[in-house]
């Protein structure tokens, strides 16, 4: 083996693969959207250009590796040619690894970005059904930031909103309530309704309860006060299951665009190899033509 053919090749061809990668985002043929939840797969021009670059850097650094190596006199032919794939194979491995080493950071946001789309539109939806909802609607009442990113005070809200007038008449009169007896309504409401979410159903002695509280706030009716609480709560759980399913759409969109990504960047690096062993033995042939015509020309 002539190492020093091989990491001189590899160096080629890993430096023209960086040259290669800068010059397609100049171009803007082999840029990422810079957005942190982009779930899309890369398109055709960027999967060209990974062919092309893996066609040019890795036919010059087996081209290089196989140039470069010494000369074999007392070996076969046949053997001389496995050795000059060998050496271009080599030096597209070692050229490959020195490209990850340097790119990884890169290379994670290609492979991982699309995933992660699917993570956080996933997570998005928990905080409004699951737990992480029940831990901030338990929080509604202590104000800050807590109260302000609680996503079930909109139903809350909803719920205790003083009733409309009827048609050429005046409204029923509510109770008094202060603002820290609202902030606490808000919260007991958004701690029951994150249950109810995350088990499918609203228990009868909660929309009771809820009807109490509405009917206190808004000087409705107990049956107008329930019948509140049932669309209100029907709005919420449409609202989280729109959510759900908005997820899970994110994370298929995620999985296919990272499969489909996998794939191109698999099929680039299966071309390179071939083409850096095919490129060997072009150069280490013409290596032994040179040394045979010099050899007759004296």
């Amino acid at each position: 083996m002539s190492w020093g053919a091989v990491i001189a090749g590899a160096a080629a061809a890993a430096a023209l693969s960086f040259i290669l990668l800068i010059l397609g985002v100049g171009l803007g043929l082999s840029s990422m959207s810079p957005w942190s939840f982009n779930a899309t797969a890369i398109g055709v021009s960027t999967i060209v250009w990974l062919a092309f670059m893996q066609l040019a850097a890795s036919g010059i650094g087996g081209y290089l590796a196989g140039r470069l190596r010494v000369k074999w006199s007392s070996v076969h032919a046949d053997e001389v040619h496995f050795r000059d794939t060998a050496h271009g194979l080599l030096a597209w491995a070692v050229a490959t690894l020195i490209t990850v080493a340097v790119l990884a950071s890169g290379t994670r946001a290609v492979l991982s970005g699309a995933i992660e789309a699917g993570s956080g539109a996933a997570q998005a939806a928990g905080q409004a059904i699951g737990p992480a909802g029940a831990v901030a609607a338990s929080k509604a009442g202590e104000g800050g930031a807590s109260h302000a990113g609680n996503p079930l005070d909109y139903f809350s809200d909803m719920l205790l909103r003083a009733a409309p007038a009827p048609a050429g008449g005046v409204a029923p009169a509510p109770a008094a309530d202060t603002g820290a007896n609202t902030a606490d309504q808000r919260g007991e409401i958004g701690k029951i309704f994150a249950t109810s979410l995350s088990t499918g159903n609203l228990a009868p002695d909660d929309r009771a309860y809820l009807g109490q509280l509405v009917a206190k706030r808004t000087g409705l009716s107990q049956a107008d006060a329930e019948a509140r609480v049932d669309a209100v709560y029907n709005r919420a759980a449409k609202a989280a299951a729109d959510a759900k399913a908005a997820a899970q759409q994110a994370a298929d969109t995620a999985r296919k665009a990272g499969a489909h990504t996998a794939l191109w960047m698999f099929v680039a690096l299966l071309l390179g190899a071939f083409v850096a062993s095919l490129a060997a033995t072009w150069g280490g042939r013409q290596r032994d033509h040179e040394r045979v015509l010099r050899q007759v020309s004296v």
